[in-house]
Protein backbone atom coordinates (compact mmCIF):
# COMPACT_ATOMS: atom_id res chain seq x y z
CA UNK A 1 0.00 0.00 0.00
CA UNK A 2 1.17 3.60 -1.09
CA UNK A 3 2.10 6.31 1.62
CA UNK A 4 -0.31 8.33 -0.56
CA UNK A 5 -3.33 5.69 -0.66
CA UNK A 6 -2.85 6.00 3.06
CA UNK A 7 -3.79 9.94 3.78
CA UNK A 8 -6.64 11.50 5.01
CA UNK A 9 -7.71 14.32 2.26
CA UNK A 10 -9.92 15.30 4.91
CA UNK A 11 -7.00 16.44 7.04
CA UNK A 12 -4.16 17.74 5.31
CA UNK A 13 -2.49 20.82 7.43
CA UNK A 14 -3.40 24.12 5.85
CA UNK A 15 0.40 25.67 5.97
CA UNK A 16 3.35 23.35 5.97
CA UNK A 17 6.72 25.04 6.48
CA UNK A 18 10.33 23.28 5.00
CA UNK A 19 13.77 24.31 6.70
CA UNK A 20 15.48 22.47 3.51
CA UNK A 21 18.99 21.15 5.30
CA UNK A 22 21.66 19.55 3.77
CA UNK A 23 22.68 20.85 0.47
CA UNK A 24 25.91 21.74 1.26
CA UNK A 25 26.53 17.58 2.86
CA UNK A 26 25.23 16.02 -0.44
CA UNK A 27 27.05 18.05 -2.31
CA UNK A 28 30.24 16.49 -0.41
CA UNK A 29 29.28 12.95 -0.63
CA UNK A 30 29.37 13.31 -4.28
CA UNK A 31 32.25 14.75 -4.23
CA UNK A 32 31.23 18.17 -5.49
CA UNK A 33 31.71 21.62 -4.36
CA UNK A 34 28.41 22.24 -1.75
CA UNK A 35 26.71 25.10 -4.60
CA UNK A 36 25.98 21.77 -6.64
CA UNK A 37 24.19 20.68 -3.56
CA UNK A 38 21.95 23.51 -3.62
CA UNK A 39 21.83 23.66 -7.15
CA UNK A 40 20.12 20.02 -7.62
CA UNK A 41 18.03 21.22 -4.61
CA UNK A 42 15.62 23.12 -6.61
CA UNK A 43 14.45 19.72 -8.11
CA UNK A 44 13.30 19.00 -5.01
CA UNK A 45 11.52 21.94 -4.42
CA UNK A 46 9.68 20.98 -7.37
CA UNK A 47 8.54 17.80 -6.25
CA UNK A 48 7.92 19.06 -2.84
CA UNK A 49 5.54 21.90 -4.65
CA UNK A 50 3.91 19.06 -6.77
CA UNK A 51 3.29 17.06 -3.77
CA UNK A 52 1.98 19.66 -1.81
CA UNK A 53 -0.30 21.20 -4.85
CA UNK A 54 -1.58 17.18 -5.24
CA UNK A 55 -2.78 17.00 -1.47
CA UNK A 56 -4.13 20.61 -1.09
CA UNK A 57 -1.74 22.02 1.47
CA UNK A 58 -2.72 25.92 0.63
CA UNK A 59 0.83 27.78 1.79
CA UNK A 60 4.04 26.34 2.08
CA UNK A 61 6.93 27.97 3.17
CA UNK A 62 10.55 27.49 2.36
CA UNK A 63 13.70 28.69 4.59
CA UNK A 64 15.67 29.41 1.28
CA UNK A 65 18.19 31.93 3.40
CA UNK A 66 18.95 33.16 6.89
CA UNK A 67 20.52 35.94 8.03
CA UNK A 68 22.98 33.71 9.53
CA UNK A 69 23.48 32.17 5.88
CA UNK A 70 25.94 35.59 5.25
CA UNK A 71 28.56 34.32 7.40
CA UNK A 72 29.13 31.72 5.34
CA UNK A 73 32.13 31.96 2.69
CA UNK A 74 31.71 34.54 -0.09
CA UNK A 75 32.17 32.28 -3.09
CA UNK A 76 28.93 30.33 -1.50
CA UNK A 77 26.74 33.18 -0.88
CA UNK A 78 27.15 34.76 -4.30
CA UNK A 79 27.01 31.61 -6.06
CA UNK A 80 23.07 31.51 -3.96
CA UNK A 81 22.31 34.78 -4.56
CA UNK A 82 22.99 33.60 -8.29
CA UNK A 83 21.19 30.53 -8.32
CA UNK A 84 18.17 32.62 -6.66
CA UNK A 85 18.05 34.76 -9.16
CA UNK A 86 18.25 32.46 -12.17
CA UNK A 87 15.38 30.39 -10.36
CA UNK A 88 13.03 32.30 -9.91
CA UNK A 89 13.17 33.43 -13.38
CA UNK A 90 13.15 30.41 -14.89
CA UNK A 91 10.50 28.83 -12.55
CA UNK A 92 7.66 31.37 -13.22
CA UNK A 93 6.16 30.02 -16.24
CA UNK A 94 5.52 27.15 -14.32
CA UNK A 95 4.27 28.53 -10.95
CA UNK A 96 1.70 30.20 -13.49
CA UNK A 97 0.50 27.15 -15.04
CA UNK A 98 0.16 25.23 -11.83
CA UNK A 99 -1.39 28.19 -10.34
CA UNK A 100 0.86 29.17 -7.74
CA UNK A 101 1.42 32.02 -6.17
CA UNK A 102 5.15 33.26 -4.53
CA UNK A 103 5.34 35.02 -1.94
CA UNK A 104 7.97 36.17 0.56
CA UNK A 105 9.33 36.77 4.17
CA UNK A 106 12.37 38.44 5.57
CA UNK A 107 14.61 41.13 5.28
CA UNK A 108 14.56 41.70 1.11
CA UNK A 109 15.70 45.19 1.39
CA UNK A 110 18.80 43.09 2.12
CA UNK A 111 19.08 41.27 -0.54
CA UNK A 112 21.22 42.18 -3.71
CA UNK A 113 19.09 44.18 -6.12
CA UNK A 114 18.95 41.80 -8.87
CA UNK A 115 17.47 39.51 -6.33
CA UNK A 116 15.15 42.04 -5.27
CA UNK A 117 14.03 43.13 -8.62
CA UNK A 118 13.51 39.46 -9.92
CA UNK A 119 11.69 38.39 -6.70
CA UNK A 120 9.49 41.79 -7.09
CA UNK A 121 8.67 40.69 -11.08
CA UNK A 122 7.93 37.32 -9.99
CA UNK A 123 5.42 37.71 -6.81
CA UNK A 124 4.02 40.23 -9.52
CA UNK A 125 3.89 38.08 -12.21
CA UNK A 126 1.90 35.73 -9.92
CA UNK A 127 -0.13 36.88 -7.47
CA UNK A 128 -3.38 36.48 -9.74
CA UNK A 129 -2.85 32.92 -8.91
CA UNK A 130 -4.71 30.73 -5.93
CA UNK A 131 -3.74 27.16 -5.60
CA UNK A 132 -0.74 27.23 -3.64
CA UNK A 133 1.04 29.68 -1.80
CA UNK A 134 4.68 29.43 -2.09
CA UNK A 135 6.74 31.44 0.75
CA UNK A 136 10.44 31.98 0.79
CA UNK A 137 12.09 32.75 3.44
CA UNK A 138 15.18 34.82 2.45
CA UNK A 139 17.16 36.61 4.48
CA UNK A 140 15.20 35.74 7.29
CA UNK A 141 15.93 35.05 10.64
CA UNK A 142 12.93 34.87 13.58
CA UNK A 143 14.85 37.26 16.00
CA UNK A 144 15.27 39.59 13.33
CA UNK A 145 11.51 39.82 12.69
CA UNK A 146 10.17 39.96 16.13
CA UNK A 147 12.97 42.49 16.73
CA UNK A 148 11.17 44.75 13.82
CA UNK A 149 7.87 43.78 15.43
CA UNK A 150 8.42 44.99 18.32
CA UNK A 151 10.72 48.05 17.34
CA UNK A 152 7.32 48.97 15.32
CA UNK A 153 5.02 48.60 17.66
CA UNK A 154 6.89 50.89 19.86
CA UNK A 155 7.49 53.12 17.58
CA UNK A 156 3.62 53.08 17.24
CA UNK A 157 3.13 54.24 21.08
CA UNK A 158 5.63 56.84 21.24
CA UNK A 159 3.54 58.51 18.82
CA UNK A 160 0.32 57.89 20.48
CA UNK A 161 -1.47 55.70 18.27
CA UNK A 162 -1.73 52.73 20.73
CA UNK A 163 -1.22 52.29 23.91
CA UNK A 164 0.85 49.76 26.12
CA UNK A 165 -2.46 47.97 27.41
CA UNK A 166 -3.95 47.68 24.10
CA UNK A 167 -0.95 45.45 22.86
CA UNK A 168 -1.64 41.82 22.77
CA UNK A 169 -1.06 38.60 20.39
CA UNK A 170 -2.66 40.11 17.64
CA UNK A 171 -0.40 42.90 17.96
CA UNK A 172 2.52 41.51 17.39
CA UNK A 173 1.11 39.12 14.82
CA UNK A 174 0.13 42.02 12.52
CA UNK A 175 3.28 43.21 12.32
CA UNK A 176 5.30 40.33 11.56
CA UNK A 177 6.37 39.33 8.21
CA UNK A 178 3.52 36.43 8.25
CA UNK A 179 1.04 38.72 8.78
CA UNK A 180 -1.96 37.27 6.91
CA UNK A 181 -0.36 34.22 6.69
CA UNK A 182 -2.02 31.09 9.10
CA UNK A 183 0.63 29.66 11.29
CA UNK A 184 2.01 26.46 9.81
CA UNK A 185 0.59 23.31 11.28
CA UNK A 186 3.46 20.93 10.52
CA UNK A 187 7.68 22.21 10.50
CA UNK A 188 9.70 20.07 8.27
CA UNK A 189 13.63 19.47 8.74
CA UNK A 190 15.54 17.56 6.95
CA UNK A 191 18.95 15.94 7.32
CA UNK A 192 18.49 14.14 10.16
CA UNK A 193 19.16 17.65 12.71
CA UNK A 194 16.75 18.34 15.46
CA UNK A 195 17.04 21.81 15.37
CA UNK A 196 14.75 24.91 14.37
CA UNK A 197 17.39 27.20 13.66
CA UNK A 198 15.80 30.46 14.33
CA UNK A 199 12.42 29.70 11.92
CA UNK A 200 9.24 31.14 12.92
CA UNK A 201 10.04 31.26 16.53
CA UNK A 202 6.38 32.95 17.19
CA UNK A 203 4.76 31.01 14.49
CA UNK A 204 5.64 27.66 15.18
CA UNK A 205 4.01 27.36 19.35
CA UNK A 206 1.39 24.55 18.17
CA UNK A 207 3.53 23.53 14.89
CA UNK A 208 3.80 19.73 15.09
CA UNK A 209 7.48 18.46 14.13
CA UNK A 210 8.62 16.26 11.75
CA UNK A 211 12.40 15.52 11.36
CA UNK A 212 13.52 13.43 8.07
CA UNK A 213 17.18 11.69 7.73
CA UNK A 214 17.32 12.66 4.28
CA UNK A 215 19.47 15.44 2.87
CA UNK A 216 17.26 17.94 1.20
CA UNK A 217 18.41 17.16 -2.16
CA UNK A 218 17.05 13.26 -2.24
CA UNK A 219 13.42 14.37 -0.30
CA UNK A 220 11.22 13.48 -2.83
CA UNK A 221 6.95 13.27 -2.90
CA UNK A 222 6.69 10.02 -0.74
CA UNK A 223 8.76 11.89 1.73
CA UNK A 224 6.27 14.53 1.85
CA UNK A 225 3.66 12.18 1.86
CA UNK A 226 5.20 10.33 4.82
CA UNK A 227 5.31 13.53 7.02
CA UNK A 228 2.12 14.29 5.92
CA UNK A 229 0.49 10.94 7.43
CA UNK A 230 2.74 11.29 10.36
CA UNK A 231 0.95 14.63 11.13
CA UNK A 232 -2.20 12.90 10.61
CA UNK A 233 -1.48 10.33 13.13
CA UNK A 234 -0.89 12.82 15.99
CA UNK A 235 -2.91 13.94 18.52
CA UNK A 236 -3.02 17.81 18.83
CA UNK A 237 -4.54 18.26 21.88
CA UNK A 238 -3.62 22.58 22.37
CA UNK A 239 -3.38 22.61 25.92
CA UNK A 240 -6.22 20.16 26.55
CA UNK A 241 -6.74 16.38 27.57
CA UNK A 242 -7.34 13.49 25.21
CA UNK A 243 -10.74 13.14 26.91
CA UNK A 244 -11.90 16.54 25.95
CA UNK A 245 -11.33 16.43 22.23
CA UNK A 246 -13.32 13.11 22.23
Amino acid sequence: MSVLSQINMNNIPNHVAIIMDGNGRWARQQGHERLFGHAVGVEAVRETLKAAAQLGVKYLTLYAFSTENWSRPKEEVDGLMDLLVRTISNEVEALNKDEVKLMSIGNVQGLPEDCRNELRQAEEATAHNSKVNLVLALNYSAKWEITQAVREIAGCVAEGKITPKEINEETLENYLSTKGIPDPELLIRTSGEHRISNFLLWQIAYSEFYFCDKLWPDFQQEDFYSAILNFQNRERRFGMVSEQLK
